[in-house]
């Protein structure tokens, strides 16, 4: 299965997913995670696509999300800013997934600079997170 650019862009826009998570983690400097994933979640009778993707972007998993759901996920924050994160600058998104892939993109770069292990770094990515998701 051979993918368009703007066929995956707007497959991303209706199916993908852009998420950052802010965890509690004691053995962390600030006492949190940041966790930056890229995900698309299919029906396991649709998993074909998964693994195209995969290929498309020439990176991430394709894993069972849950019960006769399947995911594919980039978490490698190398992968994310040298793959992912050019591509849909390259190919922008049309709904509102891209000012979530906006944010996303300001996390992963203010991670490669080391900002979310300052507690000033960290309360920002939280403060965009949680206007991002509404909560």
């Amino acid at each position: 299965m051979n993918l368009d650019a703007q066929w995956v862009v707007g497959f991303v826009d209706g199916e993908g997913l852009f998420h950052v998570g802010v965890f509690r983690h004691p053995e962390m400097a600030v006492g949190f995670q940041i966790l930056a994933e890229f995900t698309v979640v299919q029906h396991e009778r649709n998993v074909a696509v998964l693994y195209a993707l995969k290929k498309f972007f020439g990176c991430g998993v394709v894993r069972r999300n849950h019960g006769d759901r399947m995911a594919y996920r980039v978490r490698n924050q190398e992968h994310l800013r040298e793959k992912i994160i050019p591509f849909f600058e390259k190919h922008p998104l049309k709904t509102k997934k891209r000012q979530d892939f906006m944010i996303f993109r300001r996390v992963l770069l203010m991670m490669s600079r080391g900002e979310h292990l300052t507690p000033e770094g960290l309360e920002k990515i939280r403060r965009m997170v949680q206007r991002s998701s509404g909560g």
